[in-house]
């Protein structure tokens, strides 16, 4: 049977959700939204050359300690929206918001780099004319190169995490109609 998505609310997880009551879940959330498989998989395949404290850190390495801060970091920021708004209320909310913020980060964290490399690239340059085009080059490569791969590794990254915390972190909640009139909004989206 082959199923049609004509309007938004044909997709697929739109059921309300709520945190699961566990916090060894959210816990097994965290860890699992962090290894993302792509990464996961190259550094068994092809093992880091150098590992911290080595001066030139392998890039995976840095993204997987990004991914093992980001992920906390988006759940603190799912959990105020809920307390304040009670959104997202599923999980495909979940997951889009996972997936809008990584890439913004991911956009943002590459913005820094292209600029600490132009930086850096000012006092190793002889003269002015030498900053100048280090800093041309640099902001050619990191910036307007490397942006859209960072970016797309950020979206793609941020998807596996959002389909982990959506899955794992939350649970179905069934719907509960205020039959009486005695449940407050808030009361009744913790149910």
């Amino acid at each position: 049977m082959k199923r049609r998505f004509e309007t938004p609310a044909d997709l697929p997880g739109q059921e309300p959700v709520a945190w699961h009551r566990s916090p060894g879940r959210i816990v097994a959330a965290v860890a699992l939204a962090a290894a993302w498989p792509p990464l996961i998989l190259t550094l068994l395949v092809w093992p880091p050359q150098h590992w911290p404290p080595a001066g030139d850190l392998d890039w995976r390495l840095i993204v997987l300690v990004i991914g093992l801060l980001a992920v906390p970091g988006g759940l603190s920021l799912l959990a105020r929206e809920r307390r304040a708004s009670g959104r997202p209320g599923t999980r495909l909310g979940v997951v889009w918001r996972f997936i809008f913020y990584g890439g913004l980060l991911a956009a943002a964290l590459q913005g820094l780099l292209a600029l600490g490399v132009s930086v850096f690239g000012w006092f190793e340059a002889g003269g002015v004319s030498q900053a100048a085009g280090a800093t041309e080059t640099s902001l050619l490569i990191y910036g307007v190169l490397g942006l859209p791969v960072a970016v797309l590794v950020g979206v793609s990254y941020a998807l596996w995490a959002g389909l982990c915390v959506a899955f794992i972190a939350f649970e179905h909640r069934p719907h509960v109609r205020d039959r009486l009139g005695l449940m407050d909004a808030g009361a009744a989206a913790d149910l």
